[in-house]
């Protein structure tokens, strides 16, 4: 029988962890970047995709609760954001930064709320 994790709270352990493995998407992303320009290093798509593997990788290994919302949240911001590179659409900037602040924040909130914290 496979047991399902409970979500959980947030440890030094498991930001390390959604760091890193942010980092290495965001190298290849990167990469991917010198050839095709809308995802170029330093564009929010890249560092916004990179985000999102991070908090699906953190969710996959650790539980972090906050990475449940947090994860579709920055990838749907990178989409906004490609498409905006790619000139298919205009994108209010200042408001998906807005929402991705709120959004993000909100999911810290509920995660100290109502999060199982880990037993030492």
């Amino acid at each position: 029988m496979v047991e399902s994790k409970r979500a959980c709270c947030t440890s030094p352990a498991a930001m390390c962890y959604w760091l890193a493995a942010s980092l290495i998407a965001w190298a290849v992303l990167s990469t991917a970047g010198n050839y095709w320009h809308p995802l170029h290093w330093y564009s929010a798509s890249t560092i916004l995709f990179a985000m999102a593997v991070g908090c699906v990788a953190n969710w996959l290994r650790n539980r972090s609760f906050h990475c449940a919302i947090t994860g579709p949240l920055f990838l749907i911001a990178a989409i906004f954001f490609l498409l905006a590179d790619m000139r298919f659409t205009h994108v209010n900037a200042s408001l998906v930064w807005s929402l991705l602040f709120i959004g993000t924040a909100s999911a810290f909130l509920l995660e100290w709320r109502y999060a199982k914290r880990r037993v030492s």
